[in-house]
């Protein structure tokens, strides 16, 4: 008799309990493209849609724990990772990696909130470029986040081609620039890749508040095509076309009293299953 696998994606970040980003918002997204979804959580913030109220953390020997128990067990075929708040965090997660064959690694630097409060110390973002930025294939920033790697100001699309530029020069392989907080009715994302390729990535904006988690899907969605056998360019274009749809099609319902979640399930993929050789 055959036997089959499937396509596996791990999601290394924080938790959600209103369902809408973080390690839940990657659940969804992996599952509802066709991969197996793992996760390891590095913080629980209390949240729902209105913001974040509270941030527990999570011990450091935990965190590795629980990386060594899925990468000793169902190695993932890709890896997204997300909120990783201190140094000693970013340190342990890239110390335990490092044990392991190297596999595509997606990370989303979430530094500034929603409110536009910063998320992480100085110290942290150091660290992060320092030590994450090397491991991994590629980082999504958003436009504020952007102006705080280029350590400039960034409100257009001029903006994001400088900064996507001395961004480039910090020491990580590619860069998907988000450009939704653009002021404008398209909105146009930047990829920047290792090989000095430059491609632009163009959608309509959607006058809705339920976009809560989008960045945190648009980095799992990137990790799960990647995982599906996709080249890098075509994961990300992949990707934002998912995102896009997925707002589209949750633009209109009314979850919580904040900003609602995308429908991550508006077109669900079965679990692709490959055979076992």
């Amino acid at each position: 008799m055959k036997k089959y696998t499937y396509s596996s994606v791990l999601t290394i970040a924080g938790f959600d309990g209103s369902g809408g980003a973080g390690i839940q918002a990657d659940i969804k997204t992996i599952s509802s493209l066709g991969c197996y979804a793992t996760s390891v959580l590095t913080a629980l913030p209390i949240q729902n849609t209105q913001g974040v109220r509270k941030i527990y953390p999570i011990p450091m020997e935990a965190v590795a724990d629980q990386i060594e128990a899925i990468l000793d067990d169902i190695f993932p075929q890709a890896i997204k990772i997300g909120m990783v708040h201190t140094p000693q965090l970013v340190e342990i997660i890239v110390k335990t990696l490092s044990k392991y064959k190297k596999v595509p690694i997606v990370f989303d630097p979430v530094m500034v909130a929603t409110s536009g409060h910063l998320l992480i110390e100085e110290e942290t973002i150091n660290t992060i470029v320092q030590k994450l930025f090397p491991i991994a294939d590629i980082i999504t920033p958003n436009m504020d986040e952007a102006a705080i790697l280029a350590d400039m100001v960034v409100k257009n699309l001029d903006d994001m081609h400088i900064a996507g530029e001395k961004i480039s020069k910090l020491g990580c392989k590619n860069i998907l620039l988000k450009g939704g907080h653009q002021q404008t009715s398209t909105i146009t994302s930047l990829l920047f890749e290792e090989n000095g390729k430059q491609s632009s990535f163009e959608t309509n904006k959607f006058l809705t508040n339920n976009t809560h988690g989008s960045g945190c899907t648009l980095s799992s969605a990137i990790a799960s095509y990647i995982a599906r056998g996709e080249s890098l360019n075509k994961a990300v274009s992949l990707a934002q076309e998912y995102v896009y749809k997925a707002i589209e099609n949750g633009k209109d319902v009314v979850t919580g009293k904040g900003n609602g979640p995308l429908n991550h399930f508006f077109n669900p993929d079965k679990l692709i299953k490959n055979e076992l050789v």
